[in-house]
């Protein structure tokens, strides 16, 4: 059975070691291998994870002990992360991340944000059907077209105990 809940200090390097082991082999062929490195190395860190998790901004979904999902929201209420291990995509862990993310946001706010690399066209669909719409589309400084970053936002509280199908889950937060 799979466990949603807010990520603890002890849960930092289980998370650290799921990025490694899931951000370069998603991002290599949309992004290229030195900045799917990039990604690591700037986000998946200790000192960022440690930092954000005692802020009581990750998520973390555990099957048998193990961390099987990641959601990471920054203090802007903006999704940062949200990765599901490929074996447990399609089971509806995508949007119980969400969920659980939406549920540590303070009293009033209104609209949670995600962001996502424009080459993840599988995030792009995943963000579609959880309800974000498109605000914005910013170029990359390189301008790579893949590495633009995709601005989508959706109202909090939207019911999502909608039957959900048995589709592609998010592959990486950008």
């Amino acid at each position: 059975m799979v466990i949603v809940r807010d990520a603890s200090r002890e849960d930092v390097a289980a998370i650290c070691a799921f990025g490694r082991e899931h951000v370069p082999p998603h991002y290599e062929p949309l992004i290229g291998r030195a900045a799917a490195q990039a990604q690591v190395e700037r986000w998946w860190g200790s000192d960022h994870v440690s930092a954000a998790t005692t802020d009581g901004r990750v998520v973390v979904a555990e099957d048998a002990g193990q961390v099987v999902g990641v959601g990471q929201r920054g203090p802007d209420h903006v999704v940062y992360k949200l990765y599901v291990h490929p074996g447990h995509r399609g089971t509806g862990l995508g949007p119980r991340l969400i969920e659980a993310l939406e549920r540590q946001l303070p009293p009033g706010v209104g609209r949670l944000s995600i962001e996502h690399f424009a080459a993840n066209q599988g995030a792009a669909r995943f963000y579609e059907r959880e309800g974000f719409a498109v605000d914005r589309v910013e170029p990359s400084p390189t301008g790579v077209p893949g590495l633009a970053v995709v601005w989508r936002s959706r109202p909090v509280g939207r019911i999502t105990d909608r039957p959900r199908p048995q589709a592609e889950e998010p592959r990486g937060g950008r």
